[in-house]
């Protein structure tokens, strides 16, 4: 059977580092505020003139390095981000050129916010399985800074800037959940929620780039159960328990979130895998942040189990099982 292996992963954050006392200085919040309702002390934010594209690219070189493979060896370019450098074209068609793959493959972003990345796992694992591409790297990078409403103290001390990678290429296995690589990846999305998790702006609604909208207590109620039903059904389908699972690699959202959503499936929460703390809400680069982050810290390696999943605006959610 073909499957979607994971041999690299790489991942960068702008060198600005904002923390809450910074914030309290520019909109009325504080640091016990933050942390008491987020599991949040600092963030990083991108540079002036430092775009999405050269967070991925910074990323997307790690995730080469750690695979042993040239850019050259790459057929296929896949970023999930909902702050694209331009309207068009495709930041991933940037990212290719920066690395410098000249061959022609498709190059492409995927938008499902801070699902994003699960989607593009989904999207590239099937690309892979059907023999359409045999390696393809899958980024998520993001510049919510530059969307965030920075006297809006709901949303501005959530989010953070950064880019993950992650090399997939096609291997063969047994069929069964022993392989290494993409065991199950469910995704799902509900467009009658999109107004409470939003941007305020487009091109085709106001001309404009707008700025990121919330009603978190209503998006935290969500959160928590469509994560757990969506994790519960990628465990379901492989037979898989909480138990087996070495690490839980979540969307970095909301350190109640994470936590409760591992409650809710019964999980040791010491495999749940925090960087929330360190980098705020990264929408779609949190997970492939994170799990470098495991990776190089030895906290995960070759055939370990580990569960992903993630929440966003649209509502959009999805959830992945790999093994490494």
């Amino acid at each position: 059977m073909r499957r979607s292996i994971l041999t690299g992963t790489g991942s960068y954050l702008p060198e600005k580092v904002l923390t809450n006392d910074d914030l309290a200085k520019i909109v009325d919040t504080s640091d016990e505020w933050i942390r008491a309702r987020t599991g949040i002390r600092q963030r990083h934010v991108a540079a002036d003139g430092e775009l999405t594209s050269d967070l991925a690219i910074r990323a997307a070189e790690r995730a080469l390095e750690a695979a042993g493979r040239d850019a050259s060896d790459i057929d296929m370019v896949l970023v999930a981000t909902s702050t694209p450098d331009n309207t068009f074209p495709a930041t991933a068609t940037t990212v290719q050129a920066g690395l410098g793959i000249t061959h022609g493959g498709p190059a492409f972003d995927l938008q499902a916010v801070c699902s994003g990345f699960v989607y593009a796992l989904a999207t590239a694992d099937s690309f892979i399985r059907s023999g359409a591409a045999n390696r393809v790297l899958v980024i998520g990078a993001e510049t919510f800074s530059r969307i965030l409403d920075w006297t809006d103290r709901g949303t501005c001390v959530l989010f953070g800037d950064g880019a993950g990678a992650v090399v997939l290429e096609a291997g063969e296995g047994r069929g069964d959940t022993s392989d290494r690589g993409i065991l199950s990846t469910r995704i799902h999305a509900d467009g009658r929620q999109k107004d409470l998790l939003y941007v305020d702006g487009g091109p085709s609604s106001t001309q404009t780039v707008g700025h990121l909208r919330m009603k978190g207590r209503e998006v935290f109620r969500h959160a928590v159960v469509r994560i757990a039903e969506v994790m519960q059904e990628v465990m379901e389908e492989t037979g898989i328990g909480p138990d087996d699972i070495a690490l839980f690699v979540p969307h970095q959202a909301n350190i109640r979130i994470l936590e409760g959503t591992a409650r809710k499936i019964g999980l040791d929460r010491n495999k749940v895998y925090i960087t929330v703390d360190r980098h705020g809400n990264t929408s779609a680069a949190s997970i492939p942040l994170a799990l470098d982050e495991a990776v190089r810290k030895g906290r995960v390696g070759e055939g370990d189990l580990v569960l992903m999943e993630a929440m966003g605006g649209g509502f959009t959610w999805g959830g992945s099982l790999v093994r490494l």
